[in-house]
């Protein structure tokens, strides 16, 4: 099994049964830039729901994700993956590999679970400066290795 890779939109899925389209969000409250605009436009209830996770403060840190079922078979997957929206005073990127870890283990309990296959766009890549040379790798093992059907969606 190994990470499929096509040329489309992540915010439609393709295939059968249920689904959950996975993307990195920062851990200080913004949605307004970047894949996230592209989530907003086909569904409300991401935003609306990020914005009440942060708001709320409850487990609202890296390594966390929240579950927002948009439709009667998928979901999306509000990763907290990314700190803040800037390079840090050394000069690192806002991607946090091990948050991106911790949450696509959760991601994977969750789609074994609903029997779900997972959908993205090269999370992390954008916005939050990470490689697609260092995440494709933590993705293979935390969802491929695991049983969990991936598909890449590049634009």
């Amino acid at each position: 099994m190994s990470i499929t890779y096509v040329k489309g939109d992540a915010t439609r899925p393709t295939g059968t049964g249920n689904k959950i389209i996975v993307h990195i969000c920062n851990d200080i409250g913004g949605w307004g830039k970047g894949f996230v605009m592209a989530i907003s436009k086909r569904w409300p209830q991401p935003e609306a729901q990020y914005r009440a996770w942060y708001k709320s403060g409850e487990n609202f840190t890296l390594g966390k994700v929240q579950f927002v079922q948009v439709e009667a078979d998928t979901w999306v997957a509000n990763m907290l993956g990314q700190h803040k929206i800037n390079k840090d005073e050394q000069g690192n990127p806002p991607i946090r590999y091990d948050a991106v870890r911790e949450v696509l283990m959760s991601v994977s309990a969750f789609a074994m679970e609903a029997q779900a296959s997972v959908h993205m766009p090269r999370i992390g890549c954008g916005l939050a400066g990470g490689t697609w040379d260092m995440m494709e790798p933590v993705i293979v093992e935390e969802l491929v290795e695991r049983g969990v059907e991936v598909t890449v969606y590049d634009f």
